[in-house]
């Protein structure tokens, strides 16, 4: 009863993407034959469109009895996986396309004095390597705003330059990611749902600015958000 209420669900969640891609390209084809030369951004101007990547985040593993992320492209695709076979094993976590291919490996690193929730980013299965990322919680009681801090390679402590700054609030899927000139990289946001369809906090959206962070990177960040908060 558990797996098909799941697999129902999961339905319902790439039905609903299929459905509106199609009223996009039946919109897109109607205004077409009157604007021969117009492009269909749904009231988004080209190049911000151009920009965006839109995904679907879905927090749940498409496998049984794992814990993870299914993501979609905004066709409604599989794009991303995370699938953590034991839940007790939350010191490291994969990455994956579509295909199962791991293309990021999120770490958890050993404070020294057990402060703050710090992460490490490697690309593919490889973590000999020098980390792509540092993520850590912030502590700062002051800016509350802030949930966490991004930077390059492997942090050791202030002498690294943030790259990104995650504000907002991850219990609500409100979430901006800003990079290191205060510009939206990425945002987290509550999806709406059509029909009657109500999606509660399982199912969010991913709005990803490709040319300020690589959409793989945006997902590691919920990711570690998700473990954070």
């Amino acid at each position: 009863m558990y797996i098909q209420t799941q697999f129902v669900l999961a339905l319902i969640v790439f039905l609903e993407l299929k459905r509106r891609e199609k009223g996009r390209l039946e919109s897109f084809t109607r205004m077409t034959k009157v604007y021969p030369n117009a492009s269909f951004t749904g009231g988004v101007p080209p190049c911000k469109a151009e920009m965006e990547e839109v995904m679907t985040v879905w927090k749940k593993s498409l496998i049984f009895n794992c814990n993870g992320f299914t993501v979609f492209d905004g066709k409604g695709d599989l794009l991303y996986r995370v699938d953590n076979y034991m839940e007790g094993n939350k010191g490291s976590i994969l990455l994956m396309d579509a295909n199962g291919k791991a293309l990021l490996t999120l770490r958890r690193k050993k404070m020294s004095l057990g402060l703050g929730d710090n992460w490490l980013v490697y690309e593919g299965e490889e973590t000999m390597a020098i980390p792509r990322l540092s993520v850590k919680k912030s502590l700062n009681i002051f800016n509350n705003k802030c949930l966490a801090y991004v930077t390059a390679g492997e942090s050791d402590g202030r002498n690294n330059k943030t790259m990104y700054e995650i504000e907002g609030s991850y219990s609500r899927r409100r979430c901006a990611v800003l990079d290191d000139r205060r510009r939206l990289a990425a945002e987290i946001k509550r999806k709406e749902g059509g029909r009657g369809v109500a999606f509660g906090t399982d199912i969010f959206r991913l709005v990803v600015q490709p040319n300020n962070i690589r959409t793989d990177f945006a997902m590691a960040l919920v990711i570690l958000l998700d473990q954070m908060f």
